[in-house]
């Protein structure tokens, strides 16, 4: 019985070992096809230049992103400007759709979900070393995908590409507007930069199926000067 009971926990272990190597395998493989751990590394702001279509309404839209301290986006809808910042210590918006036409400090729960911005390499990027946790739980029309879990309990499942390995989804629940749903990001239009990263130019946003945002950059740039007070939210 004890002979049977150890060959048991250690036919567990084994199969535990291969499970967790094949998704570090996955993560190795999407890091080197968007361009590999030396050139994301060296990649310390970002800026893009795209346009929205958020139900029909065209407009411009921007994200500035200073590595691991800030991340700005801006939107303008219909004449009025959308400004979402998360920052290493909080976040705060402007939302005139919504009734918020002066700065507003995120909720707690609604920073935690989505503070990673500021990550540029992204939550797969040295994951290990920032404290996330990813587990390989199975494979949908032909990607991988990838549970990961962040040292605030935020879980996001990856869908990386079994071909090109590129992240072509994501999904994770989010509070909004008073309720929990849940929301996809779907990226395609993979294409190199000037720089040798590799970064994809259409996004689609669901939000819980309820309507969605897509986004088509139409520039990027990598390592300009970005200026950390434009993360500041201005005192109303």
């Amino acid at each position: 019985m004890v002979k049977h009971f150890l060959t048991f926990i250690l036919i567990l272990c084994a199969f535990t070992g291969i499970r967790a190597q094949t998704a570090d395998e996955i993560v190795n493989k999407y890091i080197d096809a968007i361009g590999g751990k030396d050139k994301i590394a060296q990649i310390k702001t970002l800026h893009t230049e795209s346009t929205v279509d958020a139900m029909g309404n065209e407009g411009p839209s921007t994200i500035t992103v200073l590595n691991n301290k800030g991340y700005r986006l801006e939107t303008e809808i219909n004449g009025q400007k959308i400004i979402q910042v998360f920052t290493d210590k909080g976040g705060w918006s402007v939302n005139p759709m919504m009734g918020a036409t002066t700065p507003q400090a995120l909720p707690d729960e609604m920073y935690k979900q989505s503070k990673e911005a500021i990550d540029i390499g992204g939550a797969l990027f040295n994951y290990a070393d920032k404290g996330n946790k990813v587990e390989l739980i199975g494979k949908e029309a032909g990607a991988y995908k990838l549970k990961v879990t962040n040292p605030d309990s935020v879980v996001t499942t990856y869908y990386i590409d079994s071909a090109t390995h590129f992240n072509t989804k994501i999904t994770r629940s989010a509070s909004m507007m008073g309720q929990t749903m849940e929301v996809s990001y779907t990226f395609s239009d993979f294409r190199k930069t000037d720089f040798g990263n590799v970064y994809p130019f259409s996004t689609e946003i669901n939000y819980g199926d309820q309507f969605s945002i897509t986004s088509k950059v139409n520039k990027i740039q990598i390592n300009t000067d970005v200026d950390p007070k434009i993360f500041d939210m201005p005192k109303s």
